[in-house]
């Protein structure tokens, strides 16, 4: 451990980056800590997890203002390819966690780190995303997953840890902390754990932060007009809009009138399965629209072809590719097989 000299970690200002600063300086003796914390539109007190960080032991802390180049750059392409996960999730914390990991490294390339560290635990996804995303781009760098390996294994070890290292804790808080795990972005809002576990557990009223739920939504119906250029959506009701303007005006449109509740029972890519409650006012208004205006433009064969692609796809893979190898060779060779029907698509 003592030849790493710099670390780069994904913070978040909450107890379990917090604590993390500490435990790194003591398992990486000598190495600088510096923390970097994304802004993707969470309503969060960026000035105050800065100096949170600086308070926790981070020689400095980078915040990242990421909002337009997720908006343009992650969430447009999706919504142009229609992608959504097992017919529900619009992918909130899936494509941004590749951009806050690509601006990780490019800090740890800046600051000569050796190492990158993130709060995942080992159950979810993220981990996945954050570390197949720092291999790509540098594999040179270490990867250091505190929860995988430290011994802090619940909130009352991480308080013990953070007041014996003079980590700041919220005590108010943490008397009555909100009891699921969630992420927060411009485009989206998840609520994961606790009484959500049991699917038969109808979502408390506590768990709607953004939309209004649909049985306390205005009786009355409201129209919206979205124009589309080239797949993206441009302006609201006539109005030309840049990416933020608009999503911001949609998801004030959809919270309002309940639109965008998704709850879902979704297989993670580490084989277990999850229950999320997520808000999605405006992507659920953007998706739909997409989807119609395909309904109004796409001839029968490709409305076919793009619905069964990704299907086909899919199981091709599953039974195709027994190696990082094959599944190259496959992806290759599938490629050349659909050229046609991509060109059409485009």
């Amino acid at each position: 451990m003592s030849e790493i000299k710099k670390i780069v970690l994904a913070y978040s200002g909450g107890l379990d980056t917090s604590c993390i600063i500490p435990w790194l300086k003591e398992n990486y003796p000598g190495a600088e800590v510096i923390a970097a914390c994304a802004d993707v539109g969470q309503p969060d007190d960026f000035e105050a997890i800065e100096k949170k960080a600086i308070k926790s032991g981070a020689s400095k802390a980078y915040i990242m203002d990421i909002k337009k180049e997720f908006m343009e750059d992650y969430v447009w392409p999706c919504v142009k390819a229609d992608a959504v996960y097992e017919g529900k999730y619009l992918l909130g914390t899936s494509f941004a966690r590749p951009l806050i990991s690509k601006k990780l490294v490019e800090i740890a390339k800046k600051e000569g780190a050796d190492a990158i560290a993130h709060g995942a635990t080992g159950k979810g996804n993220d981990q996945v995303r954050f570390e197949l995303t720092v291999k790509a781009l540098a594999p040179e760098i270490k990867l250091i997953a505190p929860w995988r390996i430290w011994d802090l294994k619940s909130r009352e070890d991480e308080i013990k840890y953070a007041e014996a290292h003079n980590v700041p804790v919220d005590y108010k808080s943490e008397e009555n902390p909100y009891p699921y795990s969630m992420d927060w972005n411009i485009w989206h809002l998840s609520h994961e754990g606790d009484d959500l576990e049991n699917p038969a557990n109808a979502p408390k009223d506590m768990v709607y932060m953004v939309t209004t739920q649909p049985e306390k939504a205005p009786d009355t119906p409201e129209y919206v007009e979205l124009t589309f250029e080239k797949g993206i959506p441009v302006a609201v009701n006539g109005k030309k809009m840049d990416a933020l303007e608009l999503i911001t005006t949609l998801n004030a449109i959809g919270a309002k009138n309940g639109i965008g509740i998704v709850d879902l029972v979704e297989n993670r890519l580490v084989g277990l399965k999850s229950r999320g409650i997520y808000e999605n006012p405006g992507g659920a208004i953007i998706m739909y629209a997409h989807r119609e205006l395909e309904y109004l433009t796409l001839d029968r064969a490709t409305i076919i072809s793009k619905n069964t692609l990704p299907i086909n796809t899919q199981n091709s893979y599953t039974t195709a590719c027994g190696s990082p190898r094959s599944a190259k060779l496959w992806l290759r060779s599938s490629m050349k097989r659909r050229r046609p029907a991509a060109a059409r698509l485009n």
